[in-house]
């Protein structure tokens, strides 16, 4: 049993947005590692997908689980796969420690990137959705996604973590795409600009 039996055949689901109760709380842990467990992880590789991200929380699609799953390159350019149940972040500290400065957004605001500044690599541990300990080390975009999805699952969005300034330039792009993006995003497809 791999992951790759659950990257495909899920059924699409809502993306959760910003200010909806269950984005804003701390999950409560996978005790479960059974076929609904693994349906859902299915169903999210399916709206990452259609949705174009390297990464959902399950917070994403309105589950209090914490659980995330990602497919996103590392530093190397290599896609990395992954499902990860109840996840545990460590950062580097100390002279090893190297913040990097790149435009982030989140499928939850969509349509909005600002800067922000996090560890250039990062380790998380956790359980699969069989239920099997797993360590990711994560380096460029990887560690990014992994300490954003973390921060999902214990009630963070990476707005939080910006400046006044820059969040407010960050709602402000958002607002100005919003239109784009219907409520039951991406069961209802994105809208172009041309207005289709």
């Amino acid at each position: 049993m791999g992951i790759e039996e659950l990257t495909s055949g899920g059924t699409l689901l809502r993306i959760t947005r910003w200010g909806e109760p269950v984005m804003h709380a701390k999950t409560r842990p996978v005790t479960d590692f059974n076929d609904d467990l693994r349906t859902l992880v299915r169903n999210m590789f399916a709206t990452m997908e259609v949705a174009r991200g390297v990464g959902l929380a399950a917070t994403q699609v309105g589950s209090d689980l914490s659980l995330f799953i990602y497919d996103c390159p590392d530093a190397d350019e290599i896609n990395r796969v992954g499902a990860i149940c109840n996840p545990v972040v460590t950062l580097p500290e100390g002279d090893s420690r190297n913040l990097e400065s790149a435009e982030e957004g989140c499928l939850s605001l969509p349509g909005a990137f600002q800067p922000l500044a996090r560890p250039d690599k990062a380790t998380c541990t956790g359980v699969d959705p069989w239920g099997q300990p797993v360590t990711v080390h994560g380096t460029g975009l990887l560690a990014r996604c992994l300490q954003h999805e973390t921060d999902h699952l214990n009630g963070t969005v990476f707005g939080d973590r910006l400046s006044n300034r820059l969040r407010r330039k960050l709602y402000a792009q958002h607002e100005e795409l919003a239109h784009l993006y219907p409520a039951e995003w991406p069961l209802v497809p994105r809208k172009t600009s041309a207005g289709e």
